[in-house]
């Protein structure tokens, strides 16, 4: 390139294909940016930006990282969802010329391998997107652990299905196959729900890509939908552009079939907090927090898995029953299999490291001590009774040969490099040894030689020197010069003394010097041809690490059952959940000095399929309506609930609606999210579905939030059938329970005494006849001049003879939506009309209507004279 140096124009030609990513071009020991790059990273990594005198009139922007402490520079730009192509010397640095320089790899947020990115258990997915025809097609995959999938969603639905599966997901890069006809609203969700999300993009689809499809996956695993068959190939065709290094251990292809299990939204996942807290989205004061025993990496993903896709299959449901209840009824296999288990590293991550070729010496001995727990894994089941555990104990292979050449080959404490050596044990390879010992023994050595030349020539001075222009030398004083065998070879002439050499020393010379650096070179050379060996069994020890797994999820289920006392439930086909004495999972745990009050429920479709919950809040409605939903989601995980008996039908979906925060984010107020979440519940409930409502119509006016209250209620009703539970603060609907056998009325207790109340956090049948709202602010510590001023307030809007809202006709929706302003009109005067019908009640919040009707009612009352 013009006006460039040869190394420059070297770098643009190399930056010109790969104009998305951060180029590290190799330098020495440096990492060096150069142009928008150094900017970037400059500014991204608090380096210093500098500039570098390329031949043109002026400087170029440059900033660099040292080669060894690379890492943590390139970990901090994926995190912050960047993407860096290391570009390495390929050619000799020796050589005169221009060092040849290429991209050996691509890391991205999706393909990242580094254990300080993946420093916890939870899977780094990358997804990619397909539309053709309608249809869109997710191909996702976790190279780190070798899992590959697929779905396709064509549905009416397909959208918020596959938002709702990338929720799950959490994929930290989504890689789009040209545009999408949802770019927007995909960019929103992303931006809403997942957290520092990149975006990847590929211009088109080739059919040649398809023969990756064989390279991978059996034909009977591949997708038979040419769209799928397409956006998987995809994937793969990104995945070795980007690693460029062998990926076989992606061999298991999955198809993403909702139809097997429970499907939860992303409303609901969120909500009932089952994998991510709504705090910070760790993992702590979680369901997966609460039930999370596991000994190993693979079996705390595996058991989010579990929660996250429950089960619809009851005999599936009751075989991770019955192996739960084998280990919790036999303690010494539980006891043997947590102490086999700890041994276990994460050798799912450590076998993809192996294949390809980022795997260290501590990461064999990581895997050695993996393979060597298996046998105590394995004799702890031996006796295993349940299905599922004795399926473990047939599938999970021994490998006595790979431990016993680990054994053999890998020092116990190796360092994190290969290329300082010490990684290989003594006695494993003779040369090695020989060459340790020249370089361990060489002073003495050298020493046994200078005592053999004396005695053989009898000059005691003589001596064994070096230095780095001659190497060894045998110095000998003039005065002994008489003495000096032929076969001494003179190198210079000092003033006292002269310098020689001999064949043997130059021989122990060439020894010694070349030792060192042939002990390393040859120390790699033998952990890579080890790490080889190993590549050949990956894919069988990937499906014994799967087992390994599946037994660790259900020992940890069958710890937080014996630990906190859960029960078995049954599973029946008649549409019922029957649950006795039913716990929260997450606030009994939270509980430390308080008795968590236990309740009862009961759902079908014929006396009790819609719950109407009334009663004061802070008395316990939500966290019960949780409970239910969370202990019917356990039951079809196969886990053990906290309840004394409980006989559970499987359910296809769980809705909920709870909670009444703002999404700043999206620019959307409490209400427009309410009605959102609720017109999806609407939308896609079944009657095989549970849903939990919990105060709809709250962020509106009394009477507007009322009536969508009331409708929403009759819909589920009339139309979805589906198992309710709906909690209201509007205790006028309680006469629902008058027009249908299937709605019946719970409250929450409360004991007053005097003008105290108590809330016994107790569910019990009957409706509530008050809201207990200035109650519940004096619990609050609003001031008591205000709670006092407010009894005054409803004292005096209770004695006005106001329309009640319980009594509406349900006949005709219209007629269920009272108007606000004919419902005041009735109240005062004709002089006050004008006033009322000119207020716009539907946009007022309750306060503000409660204000604004005490306001007309002290001009009532003057115009009537009372005050």
């Amino acid at each position: 390139m013009a006006g460039y140096t040869p190394m420059m124009a070297q770098y643009k030609e190399i930056k010109s294909k790969h104009p998305d990513e951060i180029l590290f071009f190799r330098l020495g020991d440096f990492y060096e940016m150069f142009f928008e790059d150094a900017q970037l990273a400059s500014r991204e990594l608090e380096i210093t930006l500098t500039g570098r005198d390329a031949g043109l009139p002026e400087r170029i922007p440059m900033c660099g990282v040292p080669y060894h402490a690379s890492e943590g520079y390139i970990t901090k730009l994926i995190n912050k969802g960047y993407k860096v192509a290391i570009c390495e010397q390929t050619g000799d640095v020796k050589a005169k010329g221009l060092v040849k320089r290429e991209v050996i790899k691509i890391i991205t947020p999706g393909t990242v391998l580094s254990e300080t990115v993946l420093s916890d258990a939870n899977n780094n997915y990358i997804a990619l997107l397909y539309e053709d025809d309608g249809k869109t097609t997710l191909a996702g995959a976790d190279i780190s652990t070798g899992e590959c999938f697929y779905g396709i969603y064509d549905s009416d639905t397909r959208r918020q299905e596959l938002f709702d599966q990338l929720y799950r997901l959490m994929p930290p890069e989504i890689i789009l196959v040209e545009a999408l006809s949802f770019n927007n609203e995909l960019k929103e969700f992303c931006n809403l729900r997942l957290n520092h999300c990149s975006f990847s993009f590929m211009k088109e689809v080739s059919l040649d890509d398809e023969e990756l499809l064989n390279v991978h996956f059996d034909h009977n695993e591949q997708p038979q939908s040419t769209y799928a068959r397409k956006g998987t190939a995809a994937l793969l065709r990104y995945l070795h552009d980007t690693v460029k290094t062998d990926l076989t251990h992606l061999n298991r292809l999955t198809y993403l079939d909702s139809t097997e299990n429970l499907i939860m939204d992303t409303y609901t996942l969120r909500n009932l907090e089952i994998t991510r807290n709504l705090r910070d989205g760790g993992k702590k004061d979680t369901l997966l927090g609460v039930l999370d025993f596991t000994r190993t990496a693979m079996g705390s993903r595996l058991l989010k898995k579990w929660l996250e896709y429950p089960l619809l299959n009851i005999g599936q449901i009751n075989a991770r029953q019955a192996a739960i209840s084998e280990l919790i009824d036999t303690f010494s296999m539980r006891n043997q299999l947590m102490e086999a288990l700890k041994e276990v590293y994460d050798f799912e991550r450590l076998l993809t490291r192996i294949e390809v070729g980022t795997a260290n010496a501590r990461d064999l001995v990581s895997l050695r001590l993996s393979l060597a727990s298996l046998p105590k894994i394995k004799e702890s089941l031996k006796d295993a009774k349940s299905d599922l555990l004795c399926q473990a104990f047939e599938n999970i292979e021994l490998y006595d040969d790979v431990v016993n050449l680990l054994n053999h080959a890998i020092v116990d404490t190796p360092g994190i490099s290969l290329r300082d050596g010490g990684i290989i044990k003594e006695g494993y390879h003779k040369e090695l040894d020989e060459l340790r010992v020249i370089a361990r023994d060489s002073r003495q050595m050298l020493q046994d030689m200078e005592q053999h030349e004396k005695d053989t020539t009898g000059i005691k001075s003589l001596k064994i020197g070096y230095n780095k222009v001659f190497g060894y030398y045998i110095e000998v004083t003039h005065s002994n010069a008489a003495s000096v065998p032929e076969y001494y070879i003179r190198k210079q002439t000092l003033a006292n003394a002269e310098r020689y050499i001999t064949p043997d020393l130059k021989e122990f010379e060439t020894k010694i010097l070349g030792a060192q650096e042939k002990i390393v070179s040859l120390e790699y050379q033998l952990f890579v041809e080890i790490r080889e060996q190993i590549k050949k069994l990956i894919y069988r020890i990937q499906k014994t690490a799967r087992q390994v797994a599946k037994v660790d999820s259900l020992y940890s289920l069958s710890e937080a059952a014996s630990r906190y006392n859960y029960i078995c439930p049954k599973m029946n086909t008649n549409g019922e959940i029957i649950i006795k004495d039913g716990r929260h999972p997450l606030v009994e745990r939270i509980l430390e000095r308080e008795l968590f009050v236990p309740n009862d429920t009961e759902l079908n479709h014929h006396e009790s399929e819609i719950m109407v919950i009334t009663g004061p809040n802070m008395a316990g409605k939500s966290t019960y309506m949780r409970q239910v939903a969370l202990l019917t989601l356990m039951a079809q995980v196969g886990s053990f609930i906290p309840a004394r008996e409980a006989s559970i039908t499987p359910v296809d979906r769980i809705f909920t609606r709870i909670g009444a925060s703002d999404d700043l984010v999206s620019g959307q107020s409490t209400f427009m999210v309410e009605m959102n979440e609720v017109a999806q519940i609407l939308k896609y409930a079944t009657k095989k579905s549970l849903i939990v409502l919990d105060e709809i119509g709250r962020g509106t006016s009394t009477f507007d939030g009322m009536s969508i209250a009331r409708a929403v209620i009759e819909y589920v009703r009339d139309k979805i059938g589906a198992k309710t539970l709906f909690a209201t603060h509007y205790h006028e609907l309680t006469d629902l329970e008058n027009y249908s056998e299937r709605i019946k009325n719970y409250c929450v207790a409360v004991k007053e005494r005097g003008s105290e109340v108590v809330f016994l956090r107790r569910i019990i049948q009957g409706g509530a006849d008050k809201s207990y709202g200035i109650h519940v602010a004096k619990l609050a510590g609003l001031p008591k001049v205000v709670t006092e001023r407010a009894k005054k307030i409803l004292a005096d809007l209770e004695a006005e003879p106001t329309k009640q809202i319980k009594h509406m006709d349900t006949k005709v929706v219209k007629e269920k939506a009272i108007s606000a302003n004919e419902g005041m009109s009735s109240l005062f005067a004709n002089p006050l009309n004008e006033q009322i019908l000119a207020l716009d009640v539907m946009s007022m919040t309750p306060l503000e209507a409660i204000n604004k009707l005490y306001q007309l009612q002290q001009e009532a009352k003057k115009e009537a004279g009372k005050i």
